[in-house]
C-alpha cells in the first residue's frame, strides 16, 4: 500500500495529510499542560471584547518590548520520546561508589516514605503554609523535624529548615555579628577542619559585610577581636574533637560558637549543647534525602532560646484555634523579611519544607532506637575498615572517628590508591597530597573492595568477619552521648509500614495542594507540576551521583547543565547562566554580587547604592542590605508604575555611588509598564546596572525578554514559571542570567566568583524538572502557555470587577498574569480580607496572595493550567462571598457572628450538638454545589496567631495537650 493512501479501520481512505499525522506523537504535552481548551479559550476572549489570543497579546503587552521573532528552541517532543531521550542522556553518568563524604552520604530512602511523600504530587504540590488552617499536616511533619533538630542537637529550639548546611553555616555567621556584643569585632574563626564548600560560602558571605574570615587550628590561633567561631564536629577528616576549653575560650571574650554537626552522628554523639554551643547548623541529607548530585536537601538550624528572635527562616508553632483545640502555625512572621526589608540580616524567606519531611519522616519510621542501630552499623564498618588497613600497613589518623577515616600514604602511594579505586568503581577523596579520606555510609555492607583497592587490587588475607572479632563497636567513651532523644510518642509508634502509611496519609489529607483545587498565589505561580517532569528525579543515574564525583563520571549531567543553561539563556536574553543558586533569595543574592563584584573590578567599589520601588518583594531589600549595598527607595505613582520622576532624580542624587537598580517585571501590581526601557536607559545613564527580579517571568516567556529591554541580571524561579513544585515552602532553585559584562562573575564552580551553595551545580537533581518542561514545551509551546496565563488573569479581573475592583491595569485596561483585587471598602463593615481567605476555605479554595503588595488586597494569579471551568468555580466562589460581605453590610447578617468571622467551619464544629449561629449549618459548610461533590474539610478553625506567639512552642507537645 502506497504512502498516500492508508486505509483506516472502517474501509475508509486517509490522506497523505491525515497518513502523515499517524506517524507522529500522539501525547503532545501541550494540550496536556494547558487547562483551557481551544473552545474556552475562544469563550473567554469573547468575554474580554477580543478575536484572538494573539490580539490580546498585542493589546497588553508593550509593543516596544514584544520579541519579534520565535524562541529558538528545540522543537517540543512526546511526553514518551522526552523520557526516552533524557534517559539516554543521563545514563552517560557513570555512578561509583563514592566514600567522599564532606557532609553528604548516600542513604536509604524507605520505600514508604519515597512513594508517598518524595513522589506524591498531594505533598509536592503543596504551597507554603501561611493559611495555616489547611496545611496542618505539613505543618505537624515540619513541627517533627524541628523537634527532631532540637532533640539531636540539645538545643532549645530549631527552625522549619535551611537551603544547605554551608548556606546555614553563613546565616549563622550573619546572626552571630548582628548580636554581637562588642561593635568592634569583625573577626568569624573558622576550623580548618571545617567543609571546604562551607569556607568557600562563608568567604563569599563575609566579604560584602566587611567581616574578616581567619581559618585555622582551634586550638592554637588568636580569637582577638572574633565575634564568633565554627567548629566542624566530626571534622571533615573524620576527627571527633574535644571542643569544650575552645568554646569557653570563644565565650570569655564575648563571642558565640557554632558548631556544623553530621545529624546522624548525633545519634552516639554528646550533643553540641553539651559544649555549651550556641547555634548548630548541618544537613539532613542523609536521613532518607537521595544524593541528587548535591540537592536539594534540607538543612537544619538550632540555637538558644534567647536568640529566636534572631534566627533566619521560618518557625513552626503551636497555638490553638477559636474552640481551643491545639493548632500549628508559622511563628514569629514579624521576623519575615518582607517587613523586616534592608533591616534584615537573612533574605531567607523559603525552607526546603519536602527535604524536610522526609528527614523527619526518616526519624518518625525508625525511632530513636532505629537510628542509634543505623549509626552503631555505620562505626562499627569504619571501625572494621580501620582495623583492616591497620593490618594492612596503614597508619589511620584521624582517631577518634564516626564514619570518616583518614589514611596517611605520601604523595606517590596516595596518587596510586587513587587509580586503583577507580578502576574499582570507587571514588575516594584525597585529603591533602599525602592522605586520603574515606567516609562510609548505611549502605555500606561489605568492605572487601575497599580492602583489595588498599591491597594493590588483590584480595587480602583476611576478612571483615575475622577482624569483627576484636573491633569494639561503641563510639569512643569520651564523646559517647547519654542523654535520651526523640522520646515524643510520635517517634515511637510508626515503626510499621502500615502504620507509617496511615500517617503519612493522615497528615496530607489535612493539606489542600493542587490535587483538590486550583491555587491562585499572586506572584507565586502554582501551575502543573507535571508527573513526566517529575519521574526522573529518583532515577538511579539522576539520584544518588555525589556532587563532588570527578566531572568525567557526570557527563550527562554536564550535557544536560549545558543545554538548560542554553535554552534559558534564548528565553531570556542573556548571555551567560549560572544554576548554582538554589533558590531564588539565593539567585537575587548572586545576582547583586556579580554587580557588585563587576562594580569593583572598574575601580568602582564605592558604588553601593541600590534604588529599589516601594511595591517590590522584600526580599529585594534584604539581598541588598546582605550584599552591602545601601537601599534608596522609589516611590510608586497611582497607578502602581515606578515614579519616573522620583526615579531621575534619585538616580541623579546618587550618580557617583549609583551601584544598581531592583525591579519586578511586569511589576509587583501585575501590570506591564509601559516604560520600563526608560528605566533601564536612567540608570545605565547614571553608570548603574539593572536588576530583575525573574518572580514574574511567567508573563514573559517567548513574549518578550529581560536581556532584550534593558536588565543586565535577572534571577529566575524554576520553582514557579519552569515548573519544579513548591513542595509546601521548599525546594526552590533560582539560577541566574546575566549580560557578557557580568557573566566573568557568576557563581560557576570553576569560576572566580564567590561560591553561594554548598553544591557546585545547587539543586541539580531537579533540574531534570525544568528542562522536561522545555523540551516537551518547544519554543512555541512556552509562548502559547505565557500567552494563556496572561488570558486567565485577565478573564478573572473581567468577571471579579463588579465585586470587587481591580486595583491596578496596563495603559490598555488589561493586567499580566496576575491581578490586585481591592477589599478595603469592605473594612468599615469590620470584614478584614483575612476573613474572606478563610472563607474560602470552606468552598474548596486556597487563598490568593493577601494584602500583599497592598494592604487590604488579594492578588490572583492564577497561571495557563486551569481551566476555565475552575477559573469559574474560584469566581463564583468569591462573587458568592461578595453577597455574604454585602449581608454583613447591610445588617442582614450579624457584624460579628456570621459566616466570614466564623470562617473557616470544621466538620466536627459543623456536627457539634450546639449550634449558636445564626446562618444554617448547611450554609457554613456547603456554600457551593461543588462542595456537595467533593468537600475539603479544613482540620481546624481559625488560629489565634497572637496567642502562638506569645506562648512560642515548637516542638512536638505533650500528647495530653491534644485531650
Amino acid at each position: 500500500m502506497s504512502a498516500t493512501a492508508v486505509r483506516a479501520p472502517s474501509g475508509s481512505t486517509l490522506s497523505s495529510a491525515d497518513s502523515a499525522s499517524l506517524f507522529a506523537p500522539c501525547d503532545s504535552f501541550l494540550r496536556r499542560h494547558v487547562g483551557p481548551s481551544e473552545e474556552e479559550v475562544a469563550r473567554m476572549l469573547e468575554t474580554l471584547g477580543f478575536a484572538s489570543l494573539e490580539a490580546l497579546i498585542q493589546s497588553a503587552v508593550p509593543a516596544g518590548i514584544r520579541l519579534q521573532r520565535p524562541l529558538d528552541l528545540p522543537a517540543a517532543k512526546g511526553e514518551h520520546e522526552t523520557l526516552i531521550e533524557l534517559r539516554e542522556l543521563v545514563v552517560a553518568n557513570n555512578v561509583f561508589k563514592s566514600y567522599l563524604g564532606q557532609g553528604y552520604h548516600h542513604c536509604i530512602t524507605p520505600p514508604v516514605i519515597q512513594r508517598n511523600i518524595l513522589e506524591n504530587p498531594g505533598w509536592y504540590t503543596a504551597y507554603t503554609p501561611y493559611q495555616a488552617e489547611i496545611a496542618q499536616g505539613r505543618l505537624e511533619a515540619l513541627l517533627n523535624f524541628q523537634t527532631m533538630v532540637a532533640d539531636l542537637t540539645g538545643m532549645a529550639i530549631a527552625n522549619a529548615s535551611m537551603l544547605d548546611e554551608a548556606t546555614a553555616a553563613a546565616e549563622a555567621m550573619a546572626m552571630c555579628f548582628a548580636i554581637r556584643k562588642t561593635a568592634s569585632a569583625r573577626a568569624f574563626f573558622v576550623s580548618n577542619q571545617s567543609h571546604l564548600q562551607t569556607i568557600a560560602v562563608l568567604w563569599t558571605r563575609a566579604k560584602p559585610l566587611g567581616i574578616e574570615i581567619r581559618v585555622g587550628d582551634h586550638n592554637d590561633t588568636a580569637l582577638d577581636d572574633v565575634f564568633g567561631a565554627i567548629v566542624q564536629y566530626p571534622g571533615t577528616g573524620g576527627e571527633i574533637c574535644d571542643f569544650g576549653e575552645f568554646v569557653e575560650r570563644v565565650h570569655a571574650i564575648g563571642g558565640l560558637t557554632v558548631f556544623a554537626a553530621d545529624i546522624l552522628a548525633l545519634t552516639l554523639l554528646k550533643p553540641p549543647a553539651e559544649f555549651d554551643a550556641d547555634v548548630v547548623v548541618g544537613s539532613t541529607q542523609r536521613f532518607g534525602v537521595p544524593l541528587g548530585f548535591g540537592g536539594p536537601h534540607a538543612a537544619y538550624f538550632a540555637t538558644r532560646d534567647e536568640f529566636k528572635r534572631h534566627m533566619p527562616g521560618r518557625l513552626v508553632g503551636v497555638s490553638h484555634d477559636v474552640e481551643g483545640r491545639p493548632a500549628y502555625r508559622l511563628s514569629l512572621q514579624t521576623r519575615e523579611q518582607h517587613i523586616r526589608r534592608e533591616k534584615a540580616t537573612s533574605n531567607i524567606c523559603t525552607a526546603q519544607v519536602l527535604l524536610a519531611v522526609i528527614a523527619g519522616m526518616f526519624a518518625v519510621y525508625h525511632g530513636p532506637e532505629g537510628l542509634r542501630r543505623i549509626a552503631r552499623r555505620v562505626h562499627f564498618f569504619t571501625k572494621l575498615l580501620a582495623a583492616g588497613l591497620t593490618r594492612l600497613g596503614y597508619e589511620i589518623s584521624s582517631e577518634p572517628f564516626f564514619d570518616t577515616v583518614r589514611v596517611n600514604l605520601g604523595s606517590e602511594r596516595a596518587g596510586e590508591i587513587l587509580e586503583i579505586a577507580v578502576r574499582h568503581r570507587i571514588n575516594l577523596r584525597a585529603f591533602d597530597e599525602h592522605t586520603i579520606c574515606i567516609a562510609l555510609d548505611e549502605s555500606v555492607d561489605d568492605l572487601a573492595d575497599l580492602f583489595r583497592v588498599f591491597n594493590g587490587g588483590r584480595d587480602p588475607e583476611f576478612d571483615a568477619r575475622e577482624l569483627a572479632e576484636s573491633v569494639e563497636s561503641q563510639v569512643d567513651e569520651r564523646f559517647s552521648r547519654r542523654s535520651d532523644f526523640l522520646t515524643h510518642p510520635v517517634f515511637n509508634k510508626h515503626h510499621t509500614e502500615t502504620e507509617m502509611l496511615r500517617y503519612i496519609r493522615r497528615l496530607e489529607a489535612k493539606d489542600l495542594s493542587l490535587t483538590t483545587s486550583m491555587i491562585p498565589l499572586g506572584s507565586c505561580t502554582m501551575k502543573l507540576n507535571a508527573t513526566s517532569e517529575m519521574i526522573p528525579v529518583t532515577w538511579r543515574h539522576v539520584g544518588i551521583l555525589h556532587p563532588f564525583a570527578p566531572l568525567e563520571q557526570t557527563r550527562g549531567y554536564q550535557e544536560l547543565f549545558a543545554q538548560l543553561e542554553d535554552w534559558l539563556a534564548e528565553i531570556t536574553g542573556f548571555a551567560s547562566i549560572s544554576l548554582q543558586p538554589n533558590a531564588g533569595s539565593q539567585g537575587e543574592y548572586a545576582g547583586l554580587l556579580a554587580i557588585r563584584e563587576f562594580h569593583a573590578s572598574h575601580g568602582e567599589a564605592h558604588r553601593t547604592v541600590c534604588l529599589i520601588p516601594q511595591s517590590a518583594h522584600g526580599t529585594n531589600p534584604a539581598s541588598a542590605a546582605m550584599a552591602g549595598f545601601r537601599v534608596v527607595p522609589v516611590r510608586c505613582v497611582s497607578e502602581g508604575d515606578i515614579d519616573l520622576a522620583d526615579l531621575r532624580e534619585k538616580a541623579a542624587l546618587h550618580h557617583a555611588d549609583l551601584a544598581c537598580l531592583m525591579v519586578t517585571y511586569p511589576s509587583t501590581h501585575g501590570v506591564f509598564e509601559e516604560t520600563i526601557r526608560e528605566v533601564c536607559e536612567t540608570i545605565h545613564a547614571h553608570g548603574g546596572q539593572v536588576y530583575m527580579d525573574g518572580a514574574n517571568m511567567n508573563a514573559q516567556v517567548g513574549l518578550c525578554r529581560p536581556g532584550d529591554f534593558g536588565a543586565d541580571v535577572c534571577h529566575l524561579n524554576l520553582h514557579k514559571t519552569f515548573c519544579i513544585p513548591h513542595g509546601g515552602g521548599g525546594p526552590g532553585v533560582g539560577p541566574i542570567g546575566v549580560a557578557a559584562h557580568l557573566a566573568p562573575f557568576l557563581p560557576h564552580p570553576a569560576g572566580s566568583a564567590g561560591q553561594v551553595s554548598a553544591a557546585p551545580w545547587g539543586s541539580a537533581s531537579i533540574l531534570v524538572i525544568p528542562w522536561v518542561y522545555i523540551r516537551m514545551m518547544g519554543g512555541a509551546g512556552l509562548a502559547h502557555a505565557t500567552a494563556v496565563a496572561i488570558l486567565n488573569a485577565n478573564y478573572i479581573a473581567r468577571r471579579l470587577e463588579t465585586c470587587f475592583p481591580v486595583l491596578y491595569r496596563g495603559k490598555t485596561g488589561l493586567v499580566a498574569h496576575e491581578c490586585i483585587l481591592d477589599l478595603r471598602r469592605w473594612k468599615a463593615a469590620g470584614i478584614e480580607v483575612e476573613d474572606v481567605a478563610k472563607r474560602l476555605m470552606d468552598y474548596g479554595f486556597h487563598a490568593p496572595t493577601v494584602s500583599w503588595p497592598v494592604p487590604g488586597t488579594m492578588m490572583i494569579e492564577p497561571t495557563e493550567s486551569e481551566s476555565q471551568e475552575e477559573l469559574d468555580r474560584f469566581c463564583e466562589a468569591m462573587i458568592s462571598i461578595a453577597v455574604e460581605m454585602s449581608e454583613v453590610e447591610s445588617g442582614a447578617a450579624d457584624r460579628q457572628n456570621n459566616v466570614l468571622k466564623n470562617a473557616p467551619h470544621t466538620a466536627l464544629a459543623i456536627t457539634a450538638a450546639d449550634w449558636t449561629h445564626p446562618y444554617s449549618r448547611e450554609r457554613a459548610a456547603f456554600p457551593a454545589p461543588w462542595t456537595r461533590q467533593h468537600k475539603f474539610w479544613p482540620a481546624v478553625g481559625r488560629i489565634d496567631s497572637v496567642y502562638g506567639d506569645r506562648n512560642l512552642v515548637c516542638s512536638c507537645p505533650p500528647m495530653d495537650a491534644w485531650e
